[in-house]
């Protein structure tokens, strides 16, 4: 690759993971990671603990969000891109998260991303109630997980 060509969207997120080794790839970058949106994330969404410092690289596009107690450890998966292990939250946590955080991202991202999740089985129906509750959000996922069984 030649030293000024841009840096591709996973290897800036390698990047990102590797400078920031407690962050956890989450949100928009990991709906991108999981193919469950239509929208390519300019910045690497990056998960970490309400009480750490905020990390600062001023040289990357981070968007940091803090998460805490289980909604930060669970559903947290390896994905390795270019020799480098990447923690990224799985599917159905990632669809609970963008429920939670619908006003950053917007709640049809969210909606679209159940739906997609869904029709790609890509979450069982137990796995997305379990993030809903861990992530507090199961009232208001409640009526668009009703029009996916219905």
């Amino acid at each position: 690759m030649a030293a000024n060509a841009e840096l591709s969207e996973k290897q800036t997120v390698v990047e990102v993971c590797k400078r920031i080794p407690k962050g956890t790839v989450c949100l928009l970058s990991a709906l991108a990671m999981h193919e469950l949106t239509t929208q390519a994330p300019f910045e690497v969404w990056l998960a970490i603990d309400r009480k750490d410092w905020l990390p600062q690289v001023k040289d990357l596009p981070i968007r940091i969000v803090r998460f805490s107690g289980d909604a930060l450890k669970s559903g947290i998966e390896h994905r390795v891109i270019d020799g480098v292990s990447i923690p990224v939250y799985n599917p159905a946590k990632t669809v609970a998260d963008c429920f939670k955080y619908r006003n950053k991202i917007g709640l049809d991202v969210a909606i679209e991303a159940l739906k997609d999740g869904w029709k790609a089985r890509k979450f069982t129906m137990d796995e997305i109630q379990k993030y809903a509750v861990i992530c507090r959000v199961q009232n208001v996922m409640r009526p668009y997980l009703e029009t996916l069984i219905a």
